[in-house]
């Protein structure tokens, strides 16, 4: 006899129009709703004559919802068309081969339509309490190598300097909560920092459009060290942060450090590291060079490596126009790094949790424009869930991943009763409280004017 708690002798049937894979996207959906992203795609976005012009509003959101829901690739969205999901999403959810068409309709002109969508959405997600007001606002800059396989897209074909084939986006990013305040898509050849200036200036642009008021700061890596940026970030009234590359007469600036300058820093290694500034002009035969602080950490190899054979130390430098202690600007620059993590995943950092947190580990299609439609999907995707968090759950380090594991791929089941819809969710499901709670202050947003 079998006993009685043996799968085996249960039935399974695909046959209740009611169920809901993915119940929990009504917490990210009613943040796009009192965002009123939909409408804005639908304002802004024109594709012409394009097949995939209709509706434009409703693809968006089906692709934002896959991509929240763990989605990587077009044909993922078709768990989203199964039992009642659709009505928990409030919109019209789209065939793959739909959103296909969809994505191959985009041009470059339509990409900075959606730039346009994004930059109203931050906007009005600041407003209502996601961001920084009054206070300083750190922007990271960095870029990505989203590594591709085949041998026919746009702007993938030849290998990088890394020898990868691939995109090679660029991303601004507020520092702590992991936003991604613009980003784009360039060839896999691109150099770092090229059309990083432009990027930089429209990027203080939309911050400063979205509400932020504070003094804002530019962190970047070597790849950015070029005086356009510099220059940029001047202009601007911008602080800069930006890790310097190092030649020969600046290694013997550093060098010529005095000893006493030095100050130890906290490090894994006791007495491993130091931190000394000095006084640089970068960029010098620039016409208008100047003077900026150079703060340089040194580090004692580890003992027994290659490189203790030849060096007493390794040096990491870097040129600030920023007022403060040496130790606290260095210690923040390092903290740069974090960004790493947003592209791996947003509460971190803003590539990875592009990469492992929504879908821009694969870009899905052969053309170059249908590729940046969709890296805009993913950072739509991302803020979304960032501001869910923050607002909602009032979890501001909460990753994509635990929100969906915790929230979003909770599974429900609709019901009709006395001309109301009720969404039934698990009893006793372990954050049903904050869940509750996280719906009632989304609900209470205000609906754009």
């Amino acid at each position: 006899m079998l006993p009685c708690n043996d799968p085996d002798r249960i039935q399974v049937a695909f046959d209740d129009h009611r169920l809901v894979a993915n119940a929990g996207l009504i917490l990210p959906v009613t943040m796009a709703h009192r965002l009123g992203l939909c409408e804005l795609v639908d304002n802004h976005v024109d594709l012409g004559d394009a097949p995939g012009r209709a509706n434009p509003g409703d693809k968006l959101l089906t692709l934002v919802a896959s991509a929240l829901a763990g989605g990587d690739c077009i044909d993922d969205a078709d768990a989203l068309r199964a039992g009642g999901t659709e009505q928990v999403l409030g919109c019209v959810v789209k065939a793959p081969s739909t959103l296909g068409t969809f994505l191959r309709s985009f041009r470059w002109g339509h990409v900075r339509q959606l730039d346009r969508v994004s930059r109203e959405v931050l906007a009005r997600a600041w407003a209502v309490g996601a961001g920084p007001g009054d206070d300083p606002l750190t922007i990271d800059l960095d870029s990505t190598v989203c590594e591709t396989y085949g041998l026919a897209k746009e702007g993938a074909q030849r290998h990088n300097y890394a020898g990868q084939r691939g995109y090679h986006p660029l991303f601004a990013v507020a520092a702590g909560t992991g936003d991604v305040l613009m980003a784009r898509l360039r060839q896999g050849r691109a150099n770092t920092a090229r059309g990083a200036a432009h990027f930089l200036r429209e990027t203080v642009s939309r911050v400063r459009y979205a509400g932020a008021t504070g003094q804002l700061t530019v962190r970047a890596d070597r790849g950015f060290y070029n005086h356009a940026i510099v220059a940029a970030c001047r202009k601007a009234k911008v602080r800069f942060s930006i890790t310097v590359r190092q030649h020969p007469r600046l290694r013997n600036i550093i060098e010529a450090i005095p000893e006493t300058d030095w100050t130890p820093i906290s490090y894994w290694m006791e007495g491993a590291a130091d931190v000394a500034e000095t006084t640089y002009v970068p960029f010098q035969h620039e016409p208008d060079a100047v003077t900026v602080r150079l703060i340089v950490r040194r580090v004692k190899p580890t003992p027994g490596s290659q490189l203790a054979l030849f060096a007493n130390y390794s040096y990491h430098a870097f040129i600030t126009d920023r007022e403060g202690d040496t130790l606290d600007l260095e210690a923040d620059h390092r903290r740069h790094a974090e960004i790493e993590n947003a592209i791996r995943d947003p509460a971190s950092s803003a590539a990875q949790a592009l990469k492992y947190g929504v879908g821009l580990n694969h870009l899905p299609s052969g053309r170059f424009p249908a590729n940046a439609a969709w890296l805009a999907v993913q950072v739509m995707a991302h803020n979304l869930a960032r501001w869910t968090a923050r607002i909602g759950l009032r979890e501001p380090v909460a990753t994509t991943k635990t929100l969906r594991r915790r929230f979003f791929s909770l599974a429900g089941r609709l019901a009709h009763k006395a001309r109301c819809l009720t969404l039934h969710l698990p009893r006793g499901w372990p954050w049903q409280n904050q869940f509750s709670s996280a719906l009632a202050r989304l609900r209470a947003l205000p609906l754009p004017s």
